[in-house]
Parts: structure tokens; sequence; C-alpha cells
């Protein structure tokens, strides 16, 4: 079990760590603020993408309008607005707001006053306009007791005082409202506290909704808890403070929530003044409905940006009294009808939201890593469209989540998965060039037609290398030293191959193929190939070394390098695909290399004339490999002059005459298989590398022999088997030959040091 949480952990790895950093940057990045405006552009996107949820008939608009202004001038009189007041007040509404500033007396215009006195002038001496207007205003506010003024409260010098008698009356209202940075409306005060007086001030939202709620028995609350929170019946208005939502820093100074708009100049009846006025309209039209006056006519600038601005035919403003209609109604809506506020998520909830995208973006993006490029940008623009459509969705269920964070965060940690896989494939790249070169791999992985399926045909250079008795070795050694052997030999021997700019098509156990001139052609290939085999055999002299410090038997390769025509390029299928060759030429390649002892490297006829005079060879055979129809010559190289220059040693160590010689029994290898005879022959001369036998049944040159021989009682007293190859030897006397061990055991290596090093 714990091995496979190991597993699937180690298998997620890129993962684990990518998720949470990226999360971690997106907060420092939101800490910032940078974010905040993005993120409130797509607030106000939800909110014009939210179904309208009709007007709210409780709130009715009267509005002093452009042709108002026309008809009565600006600002309307105190006797205007007496009468609107009056003629309101008849229709018994639950509550009057009035959105004008009128600290002090507006009497009528010149205009009005001369129409009003055309035909007795005399009586504008003896009765000034001012008084009656006024001080009938002045008696409404007292009378009517339901109606709430306004005043600014914040501003500094820009404060506007109440009308006097309301102020004196307690009802007045703050119609202050907190802009955001970009001058956009989306909070409101509940109430606020006034800077000179450090008194508490209701909000005229909040001042008009308590008396529409007071018939219900609805009465302003705190929650009982040290938060305070405001509460009506059984809604908590939530306070918003600094760094909600997708806020960063802003003065939340107050009690501030977020204004649930209904939709622009749609959520409200409205009626103009001259309605009232001309008594267009029955009074009863007020009856228990929340009445707001204000101006909406657009040359007196009382106009501001909402969520609602942006409209497909323009910028379209909210006059302030719509405005405060909508504080209005939200604090009704959500108190009587249960209509949804706009909260926001606690800090801990918030960022594991921004991390569960993140770790989305992650796992998509490292699901998908080997899948081509459209798929991985079709999974996160399908991860980027749920996150959203799941903030819409908590944002009809009354939510602002954060959403410019985790659609960052996600593709911050998909961008990092696939930096991340970027750079392992430059890893696998760098450890594909262990056994590459930096031309092959670039021409494998970065040229439009190096992954394509097919092949050319092309004359190239093929090295094929294979160890000598490896298989008996491994017979006799664990598997965990079996590796130790292959990882230091082929390691030696890639080092090698790369470094003279061979490709390496395929390990095979011990056996190495190697190409010269595919997938790059050169002219030197041929040279370098034979160079590179002799290199090759060079470098076993410290795999050996490595070899007995870890006390494991020595090493000896074999090397046949062939020119010929084969078929070279992508074979296989899409899913798996091996760069390769095809062709009988590889075939006679490895037949080259069958016929090697150890140390040895023999060439093709073909090869040699690639190369010619810069070769130095040190023996020829005629052979006749299976599949060939005519013998071939083959050489031994033992160097290379010119820009290489490169040699292998000739010493052979001494053959021990053996007195008496050893009997023992050999038998011919064809190809893998032992022949169904057996001969009789004596052991007469040795040495670590070869033997001289003689037997009255001889072998042909280059036969492959398993030898038997019957070790002695210090030995342990039964027989024992080793390889070799018959190889040519002049000094052989006429009914014998002359063997190359290939694979002796290491008990019999013993036996065998001490017949040719005796004491």
């Amino acid at each position: 079990m714990w091995d496979k949480l190991r597993q699937q952990v180690w298998r997620w790895r890129g993962i684990w760590a990518i998720a949470p950093t990226a999360t971690v940057i997106v907060f420092l990045i939101r800490a910032t603020g940078l974010l905040q405006g993005s993120e409130l552009a797509a607030l106000d996107v939800f909110f014009r993408l939210r179904p309208w949820d009709g007007p709210d008939k409780r709130v009715l608009v009267v509005g002093i309008s452009e042709s108002d202004l026309q008809q009565y001038g600006h600002p309307i009189n105190d006797q205007l607005l007496a009468q609107a007041l009056a003629y309101i007040a008849a229709g018994q509404p639950r509550a009057i707001g009035l959105d004008i500033y009128r600290d002090l007396p507006v009497p009528p215009s010149y205009r009005e006053i001369v129409q009003q006195f055309q035909d007795q002038p005399e009586l504008l001496l003896q009765n000034p306009p001012l008084e009656p207007g006024h001080a009938q205003l002045n008696q409404l506010y007292r009378e009517i007791d339901n109606l709430i003024g306004i005043a600014k409260i914040t501003g500094g010098v820009d404060r506007v005082a109440p009308p006097p008698v309301l102020a004196e009356l307690g009802r007045v209202g703050a119609n202050d409202l907190p802009r955001d940075q970009d001058g956009r409306l989306r909070r409101a005060f509940l109430y606020l506290t006034d800077p000179q007086s450090q008194e508490i001030v209701l909000s005229i939202g909040l001042h008009l909704a308590l008396l529409h709620l007071e018939p219900y028995g609805i009465f302003p609350e705190v929650t009982d808890d040290d938060r305070q929170w405001v509460q009506l019946g059984d809604t908590v208005f939530v306070p918003l403070y600094s760094g909600d939502g997708g806020y960063g820093a802003f003065d939340d100074r107050g009690y501030q929530i977020f204004i649930n708009y209904r939709k622009n100049g749609k959520a409200f009846e409205t009626i103009s003044l001259q309605d009232i006025l001309e008594q267009r309209v029955s009074s009863d039209i007020f009856r228990d409905r929340t009445v707001l006056i204000g101006h909406t006519a657009e040359s007196l600038k009382d106009f501001f940006d909402t969520p609602f601005s942006v409209q497909a035919e323009g910028i379209q403003k909210t006059s302030g009294v719509e405005v405060h209609a909508n504080v209005v109604s939200h604090i009704l809506s959500a108190t009587l009808d249960g209509r949804s506020q706009i909260l926001t998520l606690p800090n801990p909830l918030e960022w594991a939201w921004i991390f569960l995208a993140a770790i989305s973006g992650a796992s998509l993006a490292w699901i998908w890593r080997y899948s081509d490029r459209a798929m991985r940008l079709l999974g996160q623009i399908l991860s980027g469209t749920v996150i959203i459509g799941i903030a819409y969705w908590a944002f009809l269920e009354g939510w602002w989540i954060p959403l410019l964070p985790p659609l960052l965060a996600q593709s911050l940690a998909a961008l990092s998965v696939i930096a991340y896989v970027a750079r392992s494939a430059v890893d696998i790249r760098q450890t594909f060039s262990r056994y590459l070169t930096d031309e092959v791999v670039a021409t494998l992985l970065e040229t439009p037609k190096g992954l394509q399926l097919g092949g050319e045909r092309r004359r190239i250079t093929i090295l094929t290398s294979d160890l000598r008795g490896f298989t008996s070795i491994s017979e006799r050694l664990p598997p965990e030293d079996v590796v130790s052997i292959l990882n230091i030999y082929l390691e030696a021997m890639a080092d090698a191959i790369t470094h003279y700019q061979g490709t390496i098509d395929e390990f095979m156990g011990d056996g190495i193929l190697v190409l010269f001139g595919a997938p790059t052609q050169r002219p030197d290939d041929a040279e370098r190939a034979v160079a590179c085999a002799i290199a090759m055999q060079q470098a076993m002299a410290q795999v050996n070394q490595n070899m007995t410090q870890l006390g494991l038997p020595n090493l000896e390769m074999g090397i046949g390098i062939n020119t010929g025509e084969v078929v070279v390029g992508n074979i296989g299928s899409l899913k798996r695909t091996k760069y390769g060759i095809v062709g009988s030429q590889v075939n006679l390649t490895y037949r080259i290399e069958s016929y090697t002892v150890g140390g040895q490297i023999l060439i093709t006829e073909s090869t040699l004339n690639e190369v010619d005079s810069a070769l130095e060879i040190d023996g020829e055979d005629k052979v006749s490999p299976k599949g060939v129809s005519q013998p071939i010559s083959i050489y031994s190289v033992v160097g290379i002059s010119g820009k290489h220059t490169l040699s292998l040693s000739r010493d052979h160590l001494p053959l021990h005459e053996l007195n008496p010689a050893l009997p023992v029994s050999f038998t011919p290898l064809q190809g893998k298989q032992l022949s169904d005879r057996n001969y009789p022959a004596q052991l007469i001369k040795l040495s670590p590398q070869g033997a001289h036998l003689s037997s009255p049944h001889g072998a042909d040159v280059l036969t492959n022999l398993r030898l038997i021989i019957d070790l002695p009682e210090s030995f342990g007293k039964r027989s024992e088997e080793f390889y070799g190859k018959v190889i040519k030897d002049e000094s052989v006397p006429p009914n014998g030959f002359a063997i190359r061990l290939t694979a002796v055991p290491l008990e019999l290596k013993a036996y065998f040091k001490q017949l040719y090093q005796p004491n």
C-alpha cells in the first residue's frame, strides 16, 4: 500500500510543488492590488449577465427631469417643492426621501415672480415671495414624520448641511457613496461616523428602509456576538472590509455593503415632478411605497458609473437618486424576500479556491503533457471555463468569489508544468546526447521531418560490437552484478561513440548497433567508424580496471564494421516509433562481428575502400557468411592514421607449453547451437589469451568451440567448460589448431594460471 502511495506521489511530483508555488505567487500579486481593477470589471460583467428579477414596486422615484428644469427653473423653489411633498404625503407612502440638498431657502425665480404678480405688481412690495414657500416647506418638514432629508457627511470643505428643521427633528440621512478606484459605485454605507461630531449617521438608504419595515415589526438590531453586525429580522448584513473579495486595500471606514443592483434604468417606476405638480398621476400611486425625490436631469451631472454603465449602445450612467433607490431595494429585498446579498468568502476558503484552480491547471497540464498542443490548450480552456462558470454560479447565489486569481493560478501552474516538462525534455535531451551527438538530436527533434514515419535509401557505415563470452559470465553472476557490468561497459562505449559522432541505434544486452551516416551523413563516416571502434577497444582497459576494483571478471569485445546501402528512417507507428535501419547490410555486419575474437576489429572490403590508405591492417581472411552467395574478404584493423591516429596493442602473451598435455573435448558451435558431434583433443600450449590443441579432428578457422576439461582434485575434481574461437596460426603443428579464448570461468582461470605461471 505504502509503495503504491509513494509511486503515486512520485508520479504526480510535478504538481505537489507547482500548485502551492503558483498559489503563493498569485497571493503576492493579489496583495499588491494589481488584480483589483480586473476583478471589479469581471464582477460588473456578472451583473450585466445576470437575469433581471423585475422592478421593485415598493420603491418609486420622482425624478426632476430636464423638462422639469425647463418648466420650473433650477433649483426647484421651496413653494413648488412643498406642493410636491404635500401631494406625495397625501398618498400615505411608507417613507419619503428628499435626495436634494436643501440647507438654504430657495425663492421663486424672477420669471415665476413676474408671472405671479403681473396683474397686481403692488403686492410684490408688500409680500416678499420668499417667506410663504419657505415657511410652507418648513411646516411640511415638521408635519410629514416619515420624510428624510440628506446631508453630505464626508468630504471636508465639501460637506453639505441638511435642512435645519429636519436636522432638528433627527430625520436626516447621509447620501455619501464610496467610489472605487475606477470611479464606479459598487458599495454603499448603512451608516458612518460624522468626522466632526463623531456621531453615527444612518445612510438615507437605511433610514428609508427602516421606515418602510416598521409596519412589519422589524427594527434594527445587532448580532449578539462580538462582531456587532446589523440585523433586520432574520437577515444579517455582513460588512465589507478592505481586502475582501476581489478588492485590494480601500477605505473601509463606516458600515459598508455591496449594492446588489437590480438593473440600470429599469429597476423602479419613475415619474416626473411635473406629473405631480400638474396632478397627472393620482396620489394613490404613492400608497405604502418608499418614494425618493431627486434629480434625473443630465445637465445637473448627478450621475454615477455603476456595474451597468457599460452597454452595447455606449456608457449609460445612473442618477444618484436611483443609486439610493437600489440601496433601499437591496435592504428591503434581503429582509423581506430573502433576496441574496453579495457576500465574500473568508480568506481561508478563498485561498483554497485559488489553490484548487492551481491544482486543476497543473493536473490537466501534467496529464496531457505528452498530448499535442491543441489538446493541452483545449484542456486549459475547459478548466478556465469551469472556473468562470463556478464563479458566475456563485454570484447568482449571492457570493462574490475571486475570478482572476484562480484563472491566473491555473494558467501559472499550467505554464509551470509546461516549463517543467520542457526542462525535463532538456534533461532527457542531455541524457539522449550521451548516446547521440547534439547534431543528431537536433535533427530528430527540431527539423520538421525529424519524427515523421518513413525511410530513405542511403549508403552508411554500420558498426556492431559484442562482448565475447558474456552469456557464460552472466549465467554465473547475480542479476545485480550483471547490470553493474553492463552499465560500466555501455557508459564507456557510449562516450566513445558520441565523441566520434555515431548514432546509437540500439543496445541489445551487451551488443551495440551504431550508425555512421544517419541521420546526418558526412564524407568521413567510414573513417570515423573505424576510429570509433579503435577508441572503444582502448576504452576496454578502463572498463576492466573498474571490473577488477569491483571484483568482477574482465571483459573482451569484438567489433564488426561494414559499409553498404540500407533503408534508414523512423520505423513503427504514431504511438511507438524507432529510428533504425533495414537491409541485408545490417545482417552482414552482424555476421562480420561474429567472426571477431576479444579485442579484434573486423571490417569488410567496402569499408576498407572508403578509408583506404589511412588504415593499418593486421590480417585478411575469406569468409562465407550466411546469406552471401560469394566469399568475401574481411580485414583485421589495428590502427588508423591521419587526423585520428589511433592504434591497438599487438603484444601477444607467449604460450606456455604444457607437459603433460591436458585431455579436453570440443564441440563446434553452429551459430548459437552446439553441434551434435563431440571430439577429443589435447591442450598442448596455453596463455591467458589463447591455446594450442592437438586433435585428429581439425576445426575450421573462425569456428566457435565449446571445450570441456576435467579439473584436478585440488579444484574440486569436476568437469568445467570454456569457449574459444579457432584462429589462424602458422606455428601450430599439422595435427593441431589454435584458439583464442573467449569465455573462461573464474575457477578455470585460476587453474590455467597455475599451468602457465607455475611457482
